[in-house]
């Protein structure tokens, strides 16, 4: 399997990441990428931009650069365990691929009964598409129970291939949650989480363990063009190409 879709990338727009949006563009370009999810962290986080460039991000950045498909969104900070984000609604509903993330700087890990309430809240939110790595052991929570509602409210799951090497017990974890999403037909996407702009399109740890537990292909949303684009003009609520 391989991915024609790179759902999590950064820029630096905060200054932790290291290319330019237009050098993510191109090495999507080069490595055969045609879609690019263009998402910068939420402004809770000490270095990421201020929430001018996500008002702005829609009006200013094309849907289509260079060939590469944008979905411009964002990777918003959940903030609390009653699933309040660090973007306004108003922002989010012109976003279209939005992310919601635990991260030790913006919400200090607690019991898993506060992560588990966290994260059902977050799964009732009409304004996020996408669970984002939700492996860390710093946060566990109750997977089964918040699976269950992750596929009743229609969320993607990202098994994100950075989280192994550096978010403690994601690789474990995310084969248990993995295997929830699959008993109760959750849609899933791998990602990279580049924060450089060769790292883009790296999944290979992430799509090796959906082959490992015979995940349904008809599931992962981004290793096939049609179906891909289907879910994100249905997500952004455009025809994007």
């Amino acid at each position: 399997m391989h991915v024609v879709a790179e759902t999590h990338s950064h820029t630096n727009a905060c200054s932790h990441a290291f290319s330019t949006l237009y050098e993510n563009v191109l090495a999507c370009k080069r490595k055969g990428l045609p879609f690019l999810c263009v998402t910068e962290h939420g402004p809770d986080i000490p270095d990421a931009p201020h929430y001018w460039f996500f008002k702005n991000l829609v009006k200013v950045v094309p849907s289509l650069l260079e060939g590469i498909i944008l979905l411009r969104g964002a990777e918003v900070n959940i903030l609390n365990y009653e699933g309040k984000l660090d973007l306004s609604d108003k922002i989010l509903e012109n976003l279209e691929w939005v992310i919601a993330s635990y991260h030790t700087c913006c919400c200090e890990p607690s019991t898993i009964e506060d992560h588990t309430k966290g994260w059902l809240a977050v799964a009732k939110n009409p304004l996020v598409d996408v669970i984002g790595h939700c492996g860390d052991e710093r946060f566990r929570f109750d997977y089964e129970m918040v699976v269950k509602e992750f596929a009743k409210n229609d969320k993607i799951v990202e098994i994100n291939a950075h989280s192994f090497e550096c978010r403690p017990g994601s690789e474990k974890n995310c084969r248990e949650i993995l295997l929830l999403c699959k008993k109760y037909g959750v849609k899933i996407v791998a990602s990279s989480d580049a924060h450089f702009f060769e790292s883009l399109g790296d999944c290979q740890a992430s799509l090796k363990m959906m082959e490992e537990v015979d995940y349904p292909r008809e599931l992962i949303l981004n290793i096939d063009y049609d179906r891909f684009l289907a879910e994100a003009r249905k997500r952004s609520g455009k025809r994007l190409v």
